[in-house]
């Protein structure tokens, strides 16, 4: 396969980087953090203003209908400049939502499209694995259950999660956030996130209850997370680089050290890694292609590799790493985040053996 991006998606990622660059600077996070609000959404409008937020919403809610390549490569962005914006969760669930809901459905999504909404997606259940089963029920079009680590719940216009049908097997619905106990669970990246309790909650079937949309939905978020994790990694890089250039000892600048050169070659060879895996699994994601495969092993490499590269970039910074006046720290809690998200590098590795 082609590891490079066609002209389409080569510009996309020049107009995500671009926007980003210019809002999402390390004084406007700071500003953001100290505002306590859930989300920056200032960055948010910029990001609907560039279409960005409707490249992979379906025609019928003004998007262009693009794919899960398009989504990672925006995502692999927001990573890359940690921006406080629910970007995973919204594309996440709009792409799924895209293939797999009605017309009336995917017309609802035109608000995303204007920076006017936010979706949230639940994924875990309390106590259980990434890829487990979902044991939340649904009868008669009513939800009881609950889902863990919901970001933006609160904030959400609507929050797609799976469920177990009384007689056939797994679907996705839509429920209103305020039908719902939302417990205020923090997120180690500083979002909002939640504990959300169901109890015959009205829910809107997405798709039929034959496990398609949910596998849909499952590998739609193994893209979104490890691409996120693929841009923290490449964004702390970036800044571990310029640091070591810059920051002298004994009259020698770091990267002179052969000792640094060694670990900041390991932390490129882990970016490198995850790369390959990422691109891998959207592009056989994107074909219609087996993906779960290459998604397992990207998921691996953001739940081991990532964070211990994020690791020798601290250790790379000294003091300086752990300064939370310094933006290196929010790279490290993403990518502790994300890693966390999808269950750990030992449930990874048992998916993977599961899966060969």
């Amino acid at each position: 396969m082609d590891f490079n991006l066609d002209e389409t998606q080569t510009e996309l990622r020049t107009l995500a980087a671009d926007v980003l660059d210019r809002t999402s600077t390390h004084a406007k996070i700071e500003a953001h953090e100290a505002s306590g609000l859930p989300y920056d959404s200032e960055i948010w409008a910029a990001m609907a203003q560039a279409g960005l937020l409707g490249v992979c919403l379906p025609e019928e809610a003004g998007g262009a209908g693009l794919g899960p390549i398009e989504m990672a490569v925006i995502l692999r962005e927001v990573g890359a400049h940690v921006a406080p914006v629910p970007a995973l969760s919204s594309l996440v669930a709009a792409l799924t939502i895209g293939r797999y809901g009605t017309a009336a459905q995917k017309e609802a999504l035109a608000p995303l499209a204007e920076g006017a909404a936010v979706l949230a997606v639940g994924l875990r259940e309390p106590g259980a694995g990434f890829a487990d089963p979902p044991t939340t029920s649904a009868r008669d079009g009513r939800i009881t259950g609950r889902m863990s680590m919901v970001s933006h719940a609160a904030a959400a216009s609507r929050i797609l999660v799976p469920a177990q049908v009384e007689g056939a097997g797994v679907g996705l619905f839509l429920v209103d956030p305020a039908a719902v106990a939302v417990q205020d669970m923090p997120l180690s990246t500083g979002e909002p996130g939640a504990v959300i309790a169901m109890d015959d909650v009205p829910g809107e079937p997405v798709g039929e209850a034959d496990g398609r949309a949910y596998e849909a939905l499952r590998l739609h978020a193994l893209a979104g997370i490890t691409a996120t994790a693929s841009g923290v990694l490449a964004g702390a890089l970036k800044i571990t680089t310029d640091y070591i250039k810059t920051r002298r000892q004994f009259d020698r600048a770091l990267a002179e050290f052969q000792a640094v050169t060694v670990q900041i070659a390991d932390v490129y060879i882990a970016a490198r890694a995850v790369d390959v895996a990422v691109w891998s699994g959207v592009w056989r994601l994107a074909e219609g292609l087996p993906a779960e495969e290459d998604l397992a092993i990207a998921a691996y490499t953001a739940s081991d590799s990532v964070v211990r590269a994020l690791y020798t970039c601290q250790h790379l910074h000294g003091g300086m790493g752990l300064d939370v006046t310094y933006p290196l720290h929010r790279y490290f809690a993403w990518s502790k985040h994300a890693a966390n998200l999808l269950g750990g590098a030992e449930a990874q590795l048992d998916l993977i053996g599961a899966l060969v």
